[in-house]
């Protein structure tokens, strides 16, 4: 009969001790608790939520920017000498105001004119102290920075600027552009964000000063290490360059307080979200002495049947192991799901999408003549080289052995056909003995691929029979080859 039940008297056993501990405990086993709850879940998550929101409206301006730099037009107009000044007028007052930015710039190398939104603004000029920046940008070794700097343009207003770098073709410096939010606009998204989640924010620089803070922030000290309490885990923080969270906590004014910071190195900057302690607990603690009786045997029986389905789940996710452990590419098993997934999606969104199965012609005589660790690199090395070929939309699969399987989304047949023999002529002009010690003369390989469009309705067996037919068809005329399947 104990064997039978042991696990439920032992389970009563334990759930009778923990009401007997609780009682005992009471207050202090509360305290403890929420206090571990606020520590590593409430504010990890708040700080979640708030970096969320800052990728949105803070650092929009550094994609922005990046996008900038990048634009083929701007390049090409400063290659050409500048000639047209409207040309890049027009472009930076279209920018300025799609991104509601208070300001958005343009500083050429060659000839140092700084342009904005209404036009030339200056000339630049080395040891001008308003044009110290520009110097420190050229000799960046990053390709951005955010900056607080007033603004020459906007009354001198206090603004933080990102100054992206602009490079040509070959990589040579040409300039910087950018685009700028004042420190009011900033400190108005920063009241929002306390507002919401409840949770005093700030940021931070690399040197601890601090850059933006809430209009409630009236200290007059301007650095973590001068902050009262703060400043005994200023260290800490300013050591974490990493964006993973730091849970931390300092004696404050009103009692211990709870931090929670990560660094965002898209700004380069610390965020903050703190929290007093016992301004949280006071209310929750007496809902936890008048609940706690009721409550216990109710969260306990839950807390045990969930720990039971997790870890149920967890073994379930273990057991299908979605990925191949020589290339790092999902696996056969955890395809079919992604692309049973795409076909609805397809179907859904009406845009065609096509299969590529591809296959290593004479793969066995790799392996028989240079062995298998060289066939072993040529398999990552293919995936590899179909990896940076492809879209982050698309996806790719090891099929098994010496196969690929490509899934191309919002891709016509025509296109698709085109992607493939791009891959085909690439994969056939990389010599494989360049990243490996394991070849000593130049290896090259090929591949034959056969390609497929997914029909309305089309089961996963069928499109991909359809490319293997494809690609049987390839290997019977010479390997080598793109064959499409109508």
């Amino acid at each position: 009969m104990f064997k039978k039940y042991g696990l439920l008297v032992w389970l009563t056993f334990l759930l009778a001790g923990g009401f007997i501990f609780t009682s005992v405990a009471g207050y202090l086993t509360s305290k403890n608790t929420l206090q571990q709850s606020l520590a590593e879940q409430t504010l990890p998550i708040t700080g979640d939520n708030v970096y969320s929101e800052i990728q949105k409206d803070i650092l929009r301006p550094v994609f922005t920017s990046s996008l900038m730099a990048h634009d083929t037009f701007v390049r090409d107009w400063m290659l050409n000498g500048e000639e047209d000044q409207e040309l890049i007028t027009k472009y930076l007052k279209e920018v300025k105001i799609k991104n509601n930015a208070v300001t958005s710039f343009l500083v050429s190398n060659q000839t140092l004119h700084y342009y904005h939104a209404d036009g030339l603004l200056k000339t630049i000029k080395e040891g001008e102290p308003r044009d110290v920046w520009f110097y420190r940008v050229k000799n960046l070794k990053s390709d951005y920075e955010t900056n607080v700097d007033v603004d020459l343009a906007n009354h001198d207003a206090v603004t933080i600027f990102v100054n992206y770098r602009i490079k040509d073709y070959q990589g040579q410096f040409l300039g910087v552009t950018g685009i700028g939010l004042t420190l009011d606009t900033l400190r108005q998204l920063i009241d929002s964000y306390q507002k919401r989640f409840a949770r005093r924010i700030m940021f931070a620089d690399a040197s601890g000063k601090i850059m933006l803070a809430g209009s409630g922030y009236r200290l007059k000290v301007q650095r973590l290490q001068d902050m009262p309490g703060l400043n005994a885990v200023a260290k800490e923080i300013l050591a974490n360059k990493k964006s993973q969270s730091l849970h931390l906590e300092y004696a404050g004014d009103k009692g211990t307080v709870l931090l929670n910071s990560r660094f965002l190195p898209e700004l380069g900057w610390h965020l903050l979200v703190e929290q007093e302690l016992e301004s949280e607990l006071r209310p929750v603690q007496n809902m936890l002495l008048v609940n706690i009786a009721i409550s216990a045997g109710i969260t306990l029986t839950i807390a045990v049947i969930m720990l039971f389905m997790v870890r149920r789940y967890q073994q379930r996710l273990e057991r299908s192991a979605s990925t191949d452990a020589l290339t790092g590419l999902l696996n056969r098993q955890a395809f079919d799901f992604v692309f049973k997934a795409a076909i609805l999606d397809a179907e859904r969104s009406r845009q065609p999408m096509c299969a590529v199965l591809m296959d290593i012609d004479f793969f066995k005589k790799v392996n028989d003549k240079h062995g298998h660790l060289v066939g072993d690199h040529v398999l990552k090395e293919i995936a590899a080289i179909t990896r940076r070929s492809l879209r982050e939309s698309d996806v790719l699969c090891r099929w098994g052995g010496e196969e690929f399987l490509i899934l191309l989304k919002n891709c016509t047949l025509e296109k698709a056909t085109s992607i493939a023999e791009n891959l085909r002529s690439t994969i056939e002009a990389n010599d494989f003995s360049r990243t490996t010690d394991l070849l000593k003369t130049r290896m090259n390989v090929t591949v034959s691929m056969g390609v497929a469009q997914c029909k309305d309705n089309e089961s996963e067996d069928s499109v991909f029979e359809r490319a293997d037919q494809a690609l049987y068809q390839a290997k019977e005329n010479g390997r080598n080859s793109v064959y499409f399947a109508e």
